[in-house]
């Protein structure tokens, strides 16, 4: 399914909860929430969270929004709250080697199939973030912006984000040359001097063509591309 059920609505001032409130008044119960993080970094593992809040106030995370849009300490304390307060809960981690083998999109769906079956309560409805995903063993919606509208949505981007970083504070103790603890594998000024300085390490995703030219594997861009990058940045 890849629309709200007949008949039901969502107010575009309901705020992040009115989807699950929407699709409660149509019996449909528990709803989960699946998110990724890391989808974009070109380092480190990709990680999927999933999540079924309970209803009314004890559902309710003080300061919940897309994991994005927090600080860390305020997902720090989010994710205290939801992991104590969600009906079920759950997180799945994907290896970059496995990012490697499947190739992202692949993995990423994988990720999010294996994070909704881990939950040990099953959904009825599931809430995906930006693009349906098939194989979830329930109906759902796909959600513009979910992790932003979507209170499981936001929670299952929370579960993601927060354990995704906390590994990328471990790899930086492996590979400080890199400085993962600040940028978490994505691609910054400091993650490419880093790259161009000392090639790629073991925890980076060989399908990037960044990782690939840092490692010379692929041919490095002509000036004028080099310029338009430099551009861009």
């Amino acid at each position: 399914m890849s629309t709200l059920p007949r008949g039901a609505t969502v107010r575009r001032d309901a705020g992040i909860y009115g989807y699950e409130r929407a699709l409660r008044r149509h019996g449909l119960e528990p709803i989960a929430g699946v998110d990724e993080a890391g989808r974009g970094a070109c380092a480190g593992p990709l990680v999927a969270g999933a999540a079924i809040l309970p209803a009314g106030k004890a559902g309710i995370i003080p300061g919940l929004a897309d994991s994005k849009l927090l600080t860390a300490a305020a997902r720090e304390r989010c994710y205290a709250q939801i992991v104590r307060r969600a009906v079920a809960w759950s997180v799945v981690v994907i290896s970059h080697e496995e990012c490697d083998r499947l190739g992202m999109h692949v993995a990423n769906v994988e990720a999010l199939r294996r994070a909704v079956a881990k939950l040990s309560v099953p959904p009825s409805y599931v809430l995906t973030d930006g693009f349906p995903v098939d194989g979830l063993g329930a109906p759902g919606l796909a959600v513009w912006k979910g992790d932003r509208v979507a209170a499981c949505v936001a929670a299952a981007s929370v579960l993601a984000k927060v354990t995704r970083d906390r590994m990328m504070l471990e790899v930086d103790e492996q590979w400080p040359a890199y400085d993962f603890k600040t940028h978490k594998g994505y691609i910054t000024a400091t993650h490419s001097a880093a790259l161009e300085q000392h090639g790629p390490c073991p925890v980076h995703r060989m399908r990037f063509v960044n990782v690939r030219r840092a490692a010379g594997l692929e041919p490095l861009p002509d000036a004028a591309e080099a310029a338009g990058l430099e551009s861009e940045m």
